[in-house]
């Protein structure tokens, strides 16, 4: 009882709604999941801060190189609002109109080495000068002696007061356009001119702004270039072309600020675009940075640490079925062979396909369930001898109760006259009792049985005149050899227990039949039958072994079946077409010869249910 509690309790345990296996999973899942929730909640913070730092030195930088360009030009305003006040540049306009030709040179000259020597201070910016004197209708500029020629039309043309880029001349092939500046002397009036004025202008060309460009390039990570919609954009001379030209695509349907950064995603990848506004030359200094690049260190970092996570989680998911497979495959194998071997299936071995600890419990359980079996048939072999001894016991005393009814009635229908039931009695009753008392032959034939069930039915017949029968055999099946006396305590089950139980039921019928290599006969009453429950328990108690409150008719008959014909044929009940109750003998059809050799169990006399 002990070992039986102790086998439910491991069953129960291991059947209970997780399996160690799927424990251990779950503890990784459980182990796993928190770490990549903390460590992503983290990259992502991280990833954020970075980005507004890279946007708000981005920002700074390009910022920082707009106030350069705009401090160089406001330098170059500034010398030219000066240059204009000299008295040598006021000279020049011809307000002496009476110096001589040698001072007309001088003052040229120095109005030239003036510019030049501005030109030459401010060397990392160099700016073309050129002064118009619109009275004497002169031109002087510090990157030219004679090829300078005025013009009023173009000085008209370009009199704007504010920095343009080109002034309105056709450029020449392999050139390109500059931006200019032109200041005049007219107090409060700047963009007309009046006849008199004295004209400066200012231009350089995108050489400076190309300049700036790459300087700044070349302490970060951007590309930045110079915009005006409408224009051609100034680039820096290491620009990826045709990335700057899909952003310059993007900033043409876009509504810039004076300030402006976004991320824009060019080309498959995203970039961190910035734009700023320069207050002198209404042009847009824009940097884009690839962000795959900045971030790309966090994101490898990142991705290496998923990859980790990825590679720990398939070695504990490994080691996990490892220890399914080595340890707990090995231990439910083992527990399902114990439960076979308390359900009485000795036969069971365990085998084991690797060379384990596990490997020398299988041979001890095998060797033990060998045993076990050897100890079962030996003690089994013990009680069918001592039932068969008991058995011969009972033939000996040819079941007096049965014959003393027999031979009241014979006595009754005597006194009665009734000389044909008497003989009729008789006659069944010699017939009866010449078979069942022959025990040199453990076998015979179906038709032999038969012909016993025949006087057996005759004789409860005269007894009880509700009792009627009907044998339905097919012809080849009466030569098969079957174990002595198989049919007559099921038959006599059913007069007892189904017939005699009931007033209104007395019909009997044997029938049988040929399929599939089986022979399979039925006996069928009309009599109460039994519920489904208790049905299902008498088969249960078939394949059991018997216990001590059970009668072993049916059992013995049952094990005689199996001895005889092997483990697919058995014994069953069920409920009868007829209403009452039905049992169902089948075997496999073997020959002669082996039937000859097989042990032979006798059975009950007395009916059992």
């Amino acid at each position: 009882m002990e070992l039986s509690r102790g086998f439910e309790f491991v069953r129960r345990r291991m059947s209970s709604r997780f399996s160690l296996f799927a424990k251990m999973n779950g503890l990784i899942m459980i182990l796993f999941i928190p770490i990549i929730i903390l460590f992503t909640y983290s990259n992502g913070i991280t990833f954020n801060v970075i980005s507004k730092e890279l946007q708000v030195s981005n920002t700074k930088q390009l910022s920082f190189l707009s106030s350069q360009i705009d401090s160089r030009i406001n330098q170059t305003m500034d010398f030219v609002i000066t240059f204009s006040r000299d008295p040598n540049v006021q000279k020049f306009n011809g307000l002496n109109i009476w110096d001589d030709r040698y001072d007309r040179m001088q003052t040229r000259y120095v109005v030239q080495e003036k510019m030049m020597l501005q030109s030459g201070v401010m060397n990392i910016w160099p700016v073309q000068y050129t002064v118009y004197s619109q009275q004497n209708k002169e031109a002087i500029s510090n990157y030219s002696n004679n090829s300078v020629k005025y013009d009023e039309n173009y000085l008209k043309r370009n009199m704007t007061g504010k920095w343009t880029y080109g002034d309105g001349e056709t450029v020449l092939p392999g050139q390109s356009k500059a931006f200019y500046w032109f200041y005049t002397d007219s107090l409060g009036q700047q963009g007309t001119l009046k006849g008199s004025n004295l004209v400066v202008k200012a231009s350089f060309g995108h050489e400076n702004i190309q300049n700036m460009l790459d300087t700044y390039k070349a302490g970060g990570q951007g590309d930045p270039f110079f915009y005006h919609k409408g224009d051609i954009p100034i680039l820096n001379r290491s620009a990826s072309k045709p990335l700057a030209n899909e952003l310059i695509q993007y900033l043409d349907g876009q509504s810039l600020e004076d300030t402006m950064q976004k991320v824009v995603k060019l080309d498959d990848k995203k970039y961190l675009v910035s734009a700023v506004k320069s207050p002198q030359l209404k042009w847009y200094l824009v940097d884009i940075v690839p962000l795959g690049q900045i971030m790309g260190p966090i994101s490898f970092s990142r991705n290496l640490f998923y990859l980790s996570m990825a590679l720990l989680f398939v070695v504990g998911i490994s080691a996990s079925v490892l220890l399914y497979r080595n340890v707990q495959r090995p231990i439910r194998k083992l527990i399902r062979g114990l439960q076979s071997v308390q359900r009485g299936e000795f036969s069971v071995q365990l085998n084991s396909n690797v060379n384990s600890e596990f490997s020398f419990l299988f041979y001890r359980f095998n060797d033990m369930s060998r045993q076990i079996q050897g100890l079962i048939e030996n003690v089994l072999n013990e009680k069918l001898r001592a039932r068969e001894a008991t058995l011969k016991q009972l033939q000996a005393q040819i079941n007096p109760h049965f014959l003393y009814n027999c031979l009241g009635y014979m006595i009754n229908m005597a006194q009665m006259k009734d000389e044909e039931a008497v003989v009729s009695m008789g006659y069944n009753l010699s017939a009866y009792y010449r078979y069942i008392t022959r025990m040199e032959r453990p076998l015979a034939t179906l038709d032999e049985e038969i012909r016993l069930i025949v006087n057996y039915l005759d004789i409860q017949k005269l007894r009880n005149g509700r009792i009627h029968y009907l044998i339905d055999i097919p012809e080849e099946m009466l030569n098969q050899h079957v174990p002595r006396l198989m049919l007559q305590p099921i038959v006599e089950n059913a007069v007892i227990h189904g017939v005699g139980k009931s007033y209104s039921s007395g019909e009997i019928r044997i029938t049988g039949e040929m399929s599939n290599g089986c022979c399979k006969v039925y006996i069928d009453d009309d009599g109460p039958g039994m519920d489904p429950e208790l049905l299902e328990a008498l088969n249960r108690k078939m394949r059991e072994p018997l216990q001590d409150e059970m009668g072993y008719g049916l059992w013995n008959t049952n094990q005689r079946i199996i001895h005889l014909f092997g483990e697919n044929s058995y014994l069953c009940f069920t409920k009868s077409p007829l209403g009452g109750f039905r049992t169902e003998i089948v075997w496999e059809i073997t020959s002669g010869e082996e039937h000859r050799h097989q042990p032979d169990l006798q059975p009950d006399l007395e009916g059992d249910t």
